[in-house]
């Protein structure tokens, strides 16, 4: 295992130079900065920053690989009007249960100037939206998702997915779900200036206090919709 030592001043260069170089001729000429400067400091990354996250979800799963934790850094392009073939960012994700179908994780989100980190889901499939939807007819559970939001959102984080204009059908519109059932997505997150812990090992404390302060959201996914 290689000790994490930061994404230091070789990982923001090769981000910013593939951002102005998006494509496939350069990207193949710097491969080797590829694996120096984004894959090692990455797997490094997610292997100090795991442990960490165990203890605040004992259950969350860690891989320190392409397609694991992880994303490619290649463009899905298929549908998309945008045909550049490289993501100019580096995004980890960890989560709990399987990967394809995990309601809830933590993410991070690296790019030349700032760092994006969050918990929570980007996307319920049919079925968590449902299981989603039907926790929040508890009134208690749904005062308590309400609750650690305003919280959250107290503490500076944005809180996102939220996408419906209409209740569904069996809502109050004034009942303590009214604006969360409103979410086909729930997550917690704060983009900031790239912080100067981020080219040194004191990054993966950085990062795990972030998510401490959002892993109550991530435990209530979790526990009332997986």
């Amino acid at each position: 295992m290689t000790d994490f030592t930061g994404f230091g001043p070789g990982t923001r260069k090769f981000l910013r130079e593939l951002g102005r170089h998006n494509e496939k001729a350069w990207f193949d000429a710097h491969r080797g900065e590829y694996e120096q400067y984004y894959l090692e400091p990455a797997k490094a990354f997610i292997e100090a920053v795991g442990p960490k996250l165990e203890k605040l979800a004992p259950n969350i799963v860690w891989e320190p690989r392409v397609n694991g934790s992880i994303f490619r850094v290649n463009r899905d392009i298929r549908f998309s009007k945008d045909k550049t073939p490289y993501k100019d960012h580096i995004d980890l994700w960890f989560w709990e249960g399987n990967r394809k179908t995990a309601v809830s994780g933590f993410f991070l989100r690296i790019r030349d100037k700032s760092v994006h980190l969050g918990a929570g889901s980007h996307g319920f499939d049919k079925e968590a939206l449902v299981r989603f939807r039907k926790a929040l007819r508890d009134d208690r559970a749904a005062k308590s998702l309400a609750s650690l939001i305003k919280r959250l959102q107290r503490a500076g984080y944005e809180i996102g997915g939220k996408t419906y204009k209409k209740l569904p059908p069996g809502f109050s519109e004034n009942g303590a779900a009214r604006e969360l059932v409103l979410h086909s997505a729930l997550w917690a997150s704060t983009e900031r200036k790239s912080p100067a812990e981020l080219a040194s090992s004191k990054f993966v404390g950085y990062c795990a206090r972030e998510w401490k302060k959002m892993a109550p959201l991530h435990q209530w996914l979790t526990e009332e919709v997986s």
